[in-house]
This record gives C-alpha cells, sequence and structure tokens, in this order.
C-alpha cells in the first residue's frame, strides 16, 4: 500500500544582515563611545568579545546582557528560577533583538559596574568587500580596570583620562 506524506516546508532561515550599534558607557560625561557594525548571525558571547575589544577592556571580570529583561551570560548552575541567566553562545543577535532602534544592556565587571548602553542605529543588508565587525567611530578611551566605576574613574587624575578615539 502506497502511502503519501506531505512535505513540511524548511524553515527558512533568516537572512544575514549587518547591525551598526552605538554602544556608550553610562554615567560617562562626557560620553564614552563607539559604533560598530556586526553580523546579525553572531552569538551573543562573539557580541561579548567584540565589545571587550572595542571598548579597551581586558576581559577579566564577569558580564551579562540584558535584553527585553532577560539577561544572557555565562550561566551558573547555581542560577536558577525566572531570574535564570541564559546561555549567551547558544543565542544569535538577530534572534533576540527586536529590531532597529531598540536598546540592550551590557554589563561588565559587576564590582566596578561598567554599564554599557547599546542602540541598534540602523539594520543594513551586507555589503560586499566589506567585512565584520567593523568600528566605525569613537570618542575617548575606557577607563582602567579597577578604578572603581564611574564615580573612581571620576576621581582619576585628568591626566590619566582617555585621549579621543579615531573617527569622531
Amino acid at each position: 500500500m502506497l502511502q503519501w506524506r506531505l512535505a513540511m516546508p524548511a524553515r527558512l532561515a533568516k537572512p544575514v544582515q549587518t547591525y551598526q550599534i552605538k554602544v556608550t558607557l553610562r554615567g560617562s560625561h562626557p560620553p564614552i563611545w563607539r559604533r560598530i557594525q556586526v553580523r546579525s548571525d553572531i552569538t551573543l558571547a562573539k557580541l561579548h568579545r567584540i565589545l571587550q575589544c572595542v571598548m579597551g577592556w581586558q576581559d577579566s571580570h564577569l558580564h551579562q546582557f540584558v535584553i527585553q529583561d532577560q539577561r544572557y551570560g555565562v550561566p551558573d548552575e547555581d542560577d536558577a528560577g525566572p531570574r535564570e541567566t541564559k546561555d549567551e553562545r547558544k543565542y544569535k543577535l538577530g534572534d533576540v533583538l527586536p529590531g532597529e532602534n531598540s536598546q540592550f544592556m551590557y554589563d561588565y565587571d559587576f564590582g566596578d559596574d561598567w554599564q554599557h548602553v547599546l542602540v541598534i542605529e540602523k539594520i543594513l543588508s551586507p555589503q560586499e568587500n566589506i567585512h565584520c565587525p567593523l568600528c566605525l567611530a569613537g570618542a575617548r578611551a575606557c577607563p582602567p580596570e579597577g578604578v572603581g566605576g564611574i564615580s573612581g574613574y571620576e576621581n582619576f587624575p585628568p591626566s590619566h583620562r582617555g585621549l579621543q578615539a579615531a573617527g569622531t
């Protein structure tokens, strides 16, 4: 006897896009910021590594992303319940962000509490011969690690404060 099966349509993959993101260190005056472009198909773990590089951090502290009240980062076995941290290696940027003009947080070093506000400024089609990630512009160097957060940096000697970053 012949059996007919209906073919289920394959799940269509989202097209890869380029996200232009402005990253601003919250509480910094004048603002310490970067404008970057990244692919929509990178994981949040990769975005963490990119942010460490463009901001000048040394990746020696814990971090997390907060996107629409959900935390993403390196999960802790004791972390369970409604505030559970989802594994950043399993989530792609394009799957967790609602779209252009959306805003989310990247927290680095829970002791110094460096909070970065990330805004999706534009969503672009990928262009040939342009490889991401890119740092397009920025202003001022990031504070040194272990300086005590924004309040500690404000008391840091002005001669040791960051210089203007390229592209401003």
